[in-house]
């Protein structure tokens, strides 16, 4: 038998049944997700929770829903090939990030967001990664070295979470079925919490080595109450035989 090292992911079940008490709940005690939008002290929308997306297809291809994607010449070859291979080779699949947004789109492994005044935190599931995106009022540095996550900066237009980061590596994927970018990506992400359960993400790919032009894509994400994120594991260098225990 082969002992080619594979990569497995373990993960495991959320946590469940753990009631909050700052959630809206219905008569029958489940949470009301059409509640109104909790707001901060500031007076904006909290996006504070556990979210996950609402369907897999955005992980397979951001582009599912019939966005045509601007690819320059190399990157359409290259996604044709990551597509023709099952993306045999993606990063996750060796137990490395997944990136942005390809980190949001994993049904099976939420997300949270943590919000404060000048740091909004995102804990990952999916291998306990992070994002941290900056409200403090600074710009990019000077130096942003890349980075798997890249460096983000977060402001307000009204009610709407607008999310600029740049500094990324050229190692992750866009999503797991392939769409590459370069170490120009830049990412412009926003987030609209209309009511309690529900909220409006909106990201546009900005790669001029990439794409021919910036190109968007919408997608809705759902809270997942009455959860709490568990440890998510992933095992690498591990070969077959000693998996199953031969």
């Amino acid at each position: 038998m082969s002992t080619t090292p594979i990569a497995i992911a373990l993960f495991l079940f959320q946590w469940v049944n753990v009631p909050l008490p700052n959630t809206p709940r219905l008569p029958n005690g489940k949470p009301n997700l059409t509640a109104p939008v909790p707001k901060t002290r500031e007076g904006k929308p909290d996006l504070t929770g556990i979210w996950r997306a609402v369907d897999g297809k955005y992980l397979q291809n951001i582009a599912a829903d019939g966005v045509q994607v601007p690819f320059q010449p190399w990157a359409e070859a290259l996604h044709k090939e990551r597509h023709a291979n099952f993306s045999k080779d993606r990063p996750s699949g060796r137990c490395l990030p997944h990136g942005v947004p390809d980190s949001f789109l994993v049904t099976a492994t939420p997300f949270k967001i943590v919000q404060t005044p000048f740091v909004t935190v995102v804990l990952l599931e999916n291998q306990g990664h992070f994002r941290q995106i900056f409200t403090d009022g600074r710009g990019f540095p000077k130096d942003t070295p890349p980075t798997w996550m890249g460096y983000s900066i977060g402001t307000w237009e009204g009610d709407t979470f607008v999310v600029d980061s740049i500094g990324f590596n050229d190692q992750t994927y866009i999503d797991d079925g392939g769409h590459p970018h370069t170490e120009a990506y830049h990412s412009s992400e926003r987030f609209h919490r209309p009511d309690f359960g529900h909220m409006d993400y909106e990201i546009t790919i900005d790669d001029p080595k990439a794409y021919t032009r910036p190109w968007k894509v919408t997608m809705p994400f759902e809270l997942f109450p009455d959860n709490e994120l568990m440890e998510s594991v992933c095992e690498n260098e591990k070969d077959f035989e000693r998996l199953v225990g031969k």
